[in-house]
């Protein structure tokens, strides 16, 4: 029976107060969303964007991390500052239309050889402007090592979040590779919509192997718009909880992405044994 709210959870939507109810928390997070109108791919307009965070607070989310893609196909647009003003923009809004989301500046960021160089720069963003954690997303069309890349970013105090591996043809074919990235503290984020088969029986069964193997820390919606690539948290942490029980979509959904926008070492994460590469898809 769904308790009555407490005085702080009043601003949330009926939906948010069940989600925080279901697994006592202060908060839901999600890591990575396209929320942000007319920077990427994701909402053109306002509008457009309006409709997205609609869709999250019915989703349960309370807040976002705003992650327009930087580098690789915006190269030299989708600045640093140009997200933070956009994010801040998109609060002002979401408070004059009363929706009950909070947005923070980050990104989805290109794996660059300059990446590096652009972060000391304040070039390119860190989730939840927190300089603690990257989200990195691979080129679609190759697989690289990005051991070397993930041990530099943790001599800095950055950890590596890679974004979508279960929607990453290369990694599909040689799951193996994601070991050392884990070995030298990467974490791995796969999608929500992924594990309830929004991108196709491939990208499914390697986000449930993944999990099943014990190496994602993190579950995000990575939502474009609110109808072909919408929100799925709801679906994802209903899943979670009916096959692996509910600790672990809490871990997923709730504890670890709160950890992320804190910018604080996450409760739990995975700890893959040498014989990880093994276990994934029955290997």
């Amino acid at each position: 029976m769904l308790r009555m709210p407490t005085q702080d959870e009043w601003k949330f939507a009926l939906s948010q107060i069940r989600r925080l109810q279901r697994f006592s928390a202060s908060q839901s997070v999600d890591i990575h969303c396209h929320c942000l109108p007319g920077l990427d791919d994701g909402p053109k307009t306002s509008d457009q964007s309006r409709a997205l965070c609609q869709a999250l607070v019915a989703d349960g989310i309370t807040t976002v991390i705003a992650t327009p893609h930087q580098l690789g196909l915006y190269e030299g647009n989708n600045g640093a500052d140009v997200i933070r003003a956009a994010c801040a923009a998109l609060n002002q809004q979401l408070q004059a239309d009363g929706i009950s989301l909070h947005a923070v500046p980050g990104a989805d960021v290109r794996v660059d050889d300059q990446l590096l160089k652009l972060l000391d720069g304040d070039h390119v963003l860190t989730l939840a402007d927190g300089k603690r954690f990257v989200l990195l997303e691979l080129p679609h069309e190759v697989l690289i090592d990005l051991t070397l890349l993930i041990g530099e970013l943790s001599a800095r105090g950055i950890c590596a979040i890679i974004s979508h591996p279960e929607r990453h043809m290369g990694i599909c074919r040689s799951p193996e590779a994601l070991i050392p990235w884990i070995e030298q503290g990467a974490l791995l984020q796969v999608t929500a919509g992924s594990l309830v088969g929004g991108f196709g029986p491939v990208a499914e069964k390697m986000a449930w192997d993944l999990i099943s193997a014990n190496l994602v820390s993190l579950v995000a919606t990575d939502a474009h718009d609110p109808v072909h690539r919408p929100p799925m948290m709801n679906m994802a942490i209903d899943a979670l909880a009916k096959r692996l029980g509910h600790a672990v979509a809490r871990r997923l959904c709730i504890e670890n992405p709160l950890a992320v926008l804190e910018g604080r070492p996450m409760p739990s994460t995975q700890h893959p044994s040498s014989s990880s590469s093994m276990r994934i898809g029955g290997r």
